[in-house]
């Protein structure tokens, strides 16, 4: 269905030739630069007059800056696009029908790049999120876990004097937009607005009791920037009709790009799709698990309003320079019917198919179409690739690196190194829990090259694996193998340490109705 995967970065001899119009930026990939931030835009865009007219009749920008939208999706399974439950099977040799159509989201990897080993950085919502708009792992701005709207049962708090993705590219001249879950906190100093975006339209929670209320525990947290809302509608549905406003609104002064951050609740449970598609579901699928039809309305629901959005970005004339992301911040929750096939348990474990996430960009003016990339990376790599793109200076704290040397066919290996040496990194992952299982700990996993060192709880031993030749984490060689967990332990702890320098609660911290520590 894609391109070979080595499809990378276009040599500039081949730019012009190609017509292809060209403003990178020259900083190579994982260059940390102390300078500050650059907030100058760069020279004029070149288009060669080569370049087709239909590229040259949506170019509606001045500058050759992208605008970027990105595509958060919610408890979102690798089986659960159409495109990945596809490629599993052929790469696992299961014979069975594909039982989910998402022919919009499948259409972004055709028309750009499709990425097979891309992992959240975390089991659950929150600290993805928080690593997803800082660079950093989620421990170092303060996110370890979920915060919740209950105070005694939420496991973080977003350093407030962390600058944030939209902080940076609104200093670069970026308009910057959020639609939809926020969910790094329901006061100051941690609302949007005061996290670099100038505007947003959505909900502040962590989960909503019902799509068609919009509560949480019988509270409105649905907002227009600092105003309280109460819309009509369909969750899924209203973060689509005000993503498309947005973009239509940025349409009318094209010379400024924008940050668009769309973040679907979608498809977290409770799995509520609209009557009309579980219905068209269950007379697609009448001997599926009910479940598993829900699940398949709700996400398909979904894949149909993200269509809505591309559509939007077509008709304005601005497709042609917007990176679309799309992705999800951890794995589908299992007993709700979700599929992470072909990998192993679900959200909240630290098996891949609690971090394995779909991962596609689309950027028709430089990524070729049909492009693949097996390289392993993290979410929150998209934070310096957004900055990259921009012309932007990396900051030189980040953990994230840049994906801009996968976009395209012909690596340039003097500006960008190979993929295999992006691959030479740790990748850590953590997340802090309380109850009964957890009892408020942290439990953390590390990927080191072809091994994994993981827990899934604070109090079970630590498990290695060989992910090339146990991709479905079944042999467990902690106890065969000491050298190798020794090494990855040793790596981890390292990791712990960095993250137990932030604090990751209020300070004071939240009190009951008595004044005593909740």
């Amino acid at each position: 269905m894609f391109l070979n995967a080595i499809r990378h970065v276009f040599r500039r001899t081949k730019r012009k030739a190609l017509g292809i119009a060209i403003c990178l930026s020259a900083v190579p990939l994982g260059v940390a630069n102390d300078s500050g931030d650059s907030t100058s835009p760069p020279a004029p865009c070149e288009t060669s007059s080569a370049a087709s007219p239909q590229v040259a009749r949506n170019d509606r920008t001045s500058s050759c800056r992208p605008n970027f939208l990105l595509i958060l999706t919610d408890d979102h399974g690798f089986g659960d696009v159409s495109c990945y439950q596809e490629h599993s099977q052929r790469r696992t040799g299961t014979l069975a029908p594909i039982d989910i159509d998402t022919p919009n989201i499948d259409q972004i990897g055709k028309e750009g790049i499709v990425f097979w080993n891309m992992r959240a950085n975390a089991t659950v919502c929150s600290p993805t999120r928080a690593a997803l708009l800082t660079g950093k792992y989620p421990d170092r701005v303060g996110v370890p876990g979920v915060i919740r709207t209950h105070t005694n049962d939420s496991w973080g708090h977003l350093t407030p004097n962390t600058k944030t993705l939209p902080d940076y590219l609104a200093q670069a001249g970026y308009h910057t937009g959020i639609v939809g879950k926020w969910h790094l906190g329901l006061e100051s100093p941690n609302l949007p607005n005061e996290r670099g975006f100038s505007y947003f339209h959505g909900f502040l929670g962590d989960m909503m009791d019902n799509y068609l209320t919009h509560q949480r525990h019988d509270k409105n947290y649905m907002r227009l920037n600092h105003e309280t809302i109460t819309p009509e509608g369909h969750a899924t549905e209203l973060f689509a009709d005000w993503a498309c406003n947005y973009v239509r609104e940025r349409s009318k002064t094209p010379e400024q790009p924008f940050f668009l951050y769309l973040a679907f609740n979608a498809p977290h449970f409770p799995i509520e799709p609209p009557k009309d598609a579980l219905e068209k579901a269950q007379r697609k699928h009448p001997t599926l698990d009910p479940k598993r039809i829900a699940n398949i309305a709700f996400v398909e629901h979904l894949d149909a309003c993200i269509g809505r959005v591309m559509e939007a970005l077509k008709e304005t004339g601005l497709e042609q320079n917007t990176l679309v992301a799309v992705t999800a911040d951890n794995g589908g929750s299992l007993p709700h019917g979700q599929s992470n096939f072909p990998w192993r348990d679900g959200k909240q474990s630290h098996y891949d198919g609690g971090l394995r996430v779909p991962f596609l960009i689309r950027w028709p003016r430089i990524i070729q179409a049909g492009t693949e990339s097996h390289y392993q990376g993290l979410v929150f790599d998209l934070f310096p690739t957004f900055l990259d793109l921009a012309d932007v200076s990396l900051p030189s704290d980040l953990d994230a690196r840049s994906l801009r040397s996968t976009f395209s066919p012909m690596p340039d290996m003097n500006q960008h190194p190979p993929e295999k040496e992006l691959q030479a990194r740790d990748l850590y992952f953590v997340r802090r829990e309380g109850g009964a299982r957890y009892g408020g700990k942290s439990y953390e996993a590390i990927i080191r090259g072809d091994w994994k060192l993981l827990q899934n709880d604070p109090y079970s031993p630590s498990e290695l694996y060989h992910l090339p030749s146990d991709p479905s984490e079944q042999n467990n060689l902690a106890q065969s193998n000491p050298k190798k967990l020794l090494e990855l332990s040793e790596a981890l702890r390292w990791n712990i340490q960095r993250g137990g320098m932030i604090p990751w609660q209020p300070n004071p911290p939240a009190t009951n109705a008595s004044g005593s520590p909740r």
